[in-house]
């Protein structure tokens, strides 16, 4: 049980630790074999770089549709962890077939079900968080959770590096390494998370997509959709900054390294942030994050070397510890208890798609105008949802 006092991370509720540390333990093992399958296509199996990105991008688009069914499901059903540690099983059970797969069509049949099991997972593990966690530590708990998870996203790409020197660039050998993680985040799920009890008097959801339920999503919920959309078209894929650190001559064996650096800097200022949020206007925090943001697009625009880049990156990871378990914890404020499942599931379909939007603009931008344009867009962009967010501050007021 949590303390009454003290600070706010020994308050938070043990099954929100839990699922902090099945969301590390599962990043890092697909993280592991995400760093090195583009990689793996082309090498053993000579795979052309087109048919790798369309992989990948069905992949993501199957994982960010699947979000709203499960997250809807959970609310019809009135509970989340069985459609949480639905998707993690699915996610752990893919992977081995990753070193044991004979072809590429093996490859993209656990890669596919692999994204489904993320999709299933995603929204009833949110709503989970916002229903174990006491309304004064929502953003705490979304941020402690947010930090576990990208730790595992800077210690898959690591591991996965010192494992294919050890083994001599052995791909296989490393991907059996990576079964172990995502298995212990499987079984975490089932013996340290459970559903808490339903409060007395919670609303049944029969049809979660019936127009009369989504309209009791409220106003406040809708704004806040509209300015994470908004948020998103600013922030395209971090594809970008290796693109942008290759672009100033970077050698290429450290070009990865920009990752990893974006992720410390994410992983170090979530929970912080989350737990400020607690004791303040979430709304000013949001608007540190844009101004973090345009400041690293700035940087990035005009940067001439290595140095400024990094500079770049580490403002661009602290904006997304900033922002994104900030934007979770509004949705759990927004949205009614009973439907909070299909309130996060529409929130990640809405970011998966302007995340898709966004990164094609970026681009089209590069190819035409070069990197500048690209991430001047994307201050641009930043600046209008801090417009939209200052407006959405004065109708919902502090916290």
């Amino acid at each position: 049980m949590p303390q009454a006092d003290g600070p706010a991370w020994r308050r938070i509720p043990g099954g929100v630790w839990a699922l902090g540390f099945v969301s590390l333990l599962m990043d890092v093992s697909s993280e592991m074999i995400h760093a090195l399958l583009p990689v793996y296509l082309v090498v053993a199996f000579g795979t052309p770089v087109l048919t790798v990105g369309l992989i990948e991008g069905i992949a993501e688009a199957t994982a960010a549709i699947t979000k709203v069914f499960s997250g809807a499901f959970s609310d019809r059903l009135g509970r989340r962890k069985a459609l949480a540690a639905l998707g993690y099983g699915l996610a752990a059970f893919t992977k081995p077939v990753f070193p044991l797969a004979p072809s590429v069509a093996w490859l993209v049949a656990a890669r596919f079900v692999d994204r489904l099991g993320k999709g299933i997972r995603g929204a009833p593990r949110d709503a989970l968080v916002a229903d174990l966690s006491p309304p004064e530590l929502r953003g705490a708990s979304f941020g402690l959770r947010q930090s576990l998870d990208t730790v595992g996203a800077f210690l898959g790409p690591l591991a996965a590096i010192g494992l294919m020197a050890l083994f001599a660039d052995d791909f296989v050998a490393v991907f059996w390494v990576a079964v172990a993680p995502a298995g212990l985040s499987f079984a975490l799920i089932l013996v340290a998370v459970r559903d808490p009890p339903r409060p007395a008097g919670l609303r049944t959801v029969r049809t979660p997509f019936a127009r009369a339920e989504l309209a009791r999503l409220g106003p406040a919920y809708w704004q806040v959709v509209g300015i994470a959309t908004v948020f998103t078209l600013a922030r395209f894929s971090e594809a970008f900054l290796i693109l942008r650190a290759q672009s100033v001559g970077t050698a290429l064996m450290l070009v990865p390294a920009v990752l990893v650096v974006m992720n410390i800097a994410y992983a170090l200022s979530a929970y912080p942030i989350g737990a400020l949020s607690d004791r303040m206007d979430r709304m000013g925090l949001l608007l540190l994050g844009l101004a973090l943001l345009v400041a690293a697009d700035l940087l990035l625009a005009v940067a001439g070397g290595i140095l400024a880049v990094g500079i770049g990156v580490v403002l661009w990871g602290l904006h997304m510890g900033c922002t994104q378990g900030l934007l979770s914890a509004l949705v759990a404020d927004a949205a009614p208890a009973e439907l909070r499942g299909t309130a996060f599931g529409v929130f990640n379909l809405v970011g998966g798609l302007a995340l898709l939007a966004a990164s094609a603009i970026a681009g089209a931008l590069w190819d035409a105008v070069g990197p500048a344009g690209t991430f001047l867009a994307g201050a641009a962009f930043a600046l209008l949802a801090a417009i939209g967010l200052g407006a959405m501050r004065g109708r919902l007021g502090p916290r």
